[in-house]
């Protein structure tokens, strides 16, 4: 009886598990580059596809606003609170620590109360445009793995465009329009991203369903990579494999989830009715609280780690890659040429590891991951093996005679017929054939 119940118990608890994670809590596996597998020729290197895990972006990037004394407060300024154009006792200060509120408060840790804000300087200067750039850098391709998150401390703008940039800024596309009247604001017909399909995925468009101006509940704007990740993995993104697939084989689905920037432009601030209210412009402005860009470094699926030094992000390469996003095999393992790793086939993926150069074969005679002395012998700088007492050779290849019959007709008849040892270079070769992994498609 009390078995039955525990099991109904648990039955319960993983589907409510189930429901209540719409998304599984880390997307993807491929968290080891590496690892070693025993075989008949004893242990070795088994290589796989690998990235590093999603994380909060924002940590790592930089703020560039233009223009740059765009920011309130110097000179100190009153504003009205946002939909009462009566309560203008609001002040933003740049030179009071409590009153200023300068770009970094977009990206620092929110949940206290009151919040802390980026603020704009006030439309005193209409009918000429409110305008503000606010340019994110990495200085490094970053893959977005969740939902771009903007949170306005004011009403959202009647009018904004998300753009990427994936050559660090030198050009710009749209990646979503946003605006009260999409139709009026940028010629284009309103839609959200549930009217578009696999085959449309890509289509940059504009939406009004984050344009609700003084709404006090609604201060949040949104770029959906999730839920365009859901047109190949299911609602509940659960198969990953058809999402993989389609990244390895589509490469501007690929490049469309990849940038090095994103850029902010906020070109119309929240009016709330038709006609600016110019006896109270003190109650237009920009103010952000927060925004969260989750991603992970690009590494071509050959890292799992991304250092983050001297305000650098770097990944550190595996599989005989280097360069920032491992996107070049290392000087003496260009064998083929270089590849990025794979997904496919879930789990592993294939690693597409970079082969020792013919030429560069005579410079390391042996290492730890692809040129391995045998018969137990161990490798000694790379430049020769240290071997056991009964072996010889290069990499301790051939069996050494050390009985006294050796070379007898009785010694010769004492052990079991043996052919010749292989060449060192069909020896090599083979090496580098187990290392490489599946042959290229």
């Amino acid at each position: 009886m009390y078995l039955s119940r525990f099991l109904s118990i648990h039955a319960l608890w993983v589907t409510v598990s189930s429901v209540m994670q719409p998304y599984p809590l880390v997307w993807g596996h491929y968290d080891v580059c590496k690892t070693q597998i025993y075989t008949e020729e004893g242990k070795v290197w088994d290589y796989m596809a690998c990235q590093p895990e999603s994380t909060d972006m924002t940590k790592y990037l930089k703020v560039k606003l233009d223009p740059p004394d765009i920011t309130c407060g110097d000179p100190p300024e009153t504003f009205c609170a946002m939909g009462n154009p009566y309560m203008c006792n609001n002040e933003c200060d740049a030179s009071t620590p409590e009153l200023a509120h300068p770009p970094e408060l977009m990206f620092d840790f929110e949940g206290r109360h009151p919040s802390t804000f980026w603020q704009s300087a006030t439309w005193k200067e209409y009918p000429k445009p409110l305008q503000v750039n606010i340019t994110l850098s990495w200085s490094k391709t970053i893959e977005l793995t969740d939902n771009i998150v903007i949170t306005f401390e004011s009403g959202r703008p009647d009018q904004m465009i998300l753009e990427k940039s994936l050559d660090y800024g030198r050009t710009w596309q749209p990646y979503q329009y946003y605006a009260t009247d999409c139709l009026d604001a940028f010629h284009m017909d309103p839609k959200s991203v549930k009217d578009l399909s696999q085959h449309t995925v890509l289509e940059i468009i504009c939406t009004e369903e984050y344009s609700t101006g003084y709404m006090t509940n609604s201060k949040i704007i949104h770029f959906e990579i999730k839920d365009r990740f859901a047109f190949f993995a299911g609602p509940w993104l659960r198969n990953m494999a058809s999402l993989y697939g389609q990244l390895d084989t589509t490469k501007k689905l690929r490049d469309f989830f990849t940038v090095t920037d994103l850029r902010i432009r906020l070109l119309r601030p929240a009016v709330g009715e038709i006609f600016v209210d110019e006896l109270h412009l003190a109650r237009y402005f920009y103010a952000i609280s927060d925004i969260k860009v989750h991603g992970r470094c690009k590494c071509n699926l050959h890292a799992t780690v991304c250092v983050y030094d001297n305000s650098k992000l770097t990944c550190e390469c595996e599989h005989n890659t280097t360069g920032p996003d491992c996107g070049k095999c290392k000087k003496n393992y260009q064998g083929r040429p270089w590849s990025p790793g794979s997904y496919l086939p879930i789990p592993k993926g294939t690693a597409n590891t970079c082969i020792p150069s013919i030429s560069s074969i005579g410079t390391n005679v042996c290492d730890n991951e692809l040129l391995h002395c045998q018969n137990g012998g161990t490798c000694h700088n790379n430049v020769r093996c240290l071997c056991p007492a009964a072996y010889t050779g290069v990499l301790c290849e051939k069996p050494r005679c050390q009985d006294a019959g050796c070379g007898s007709r009785a010694g010769l008849a004492a052990r079991p017929p043996r052919g010749p040892a292989p060449p060192l270079l069909l020896l090599l070769l083979a090496a580098m054939l187990r290392a490489a992994g599946p042959p290229l498609l």
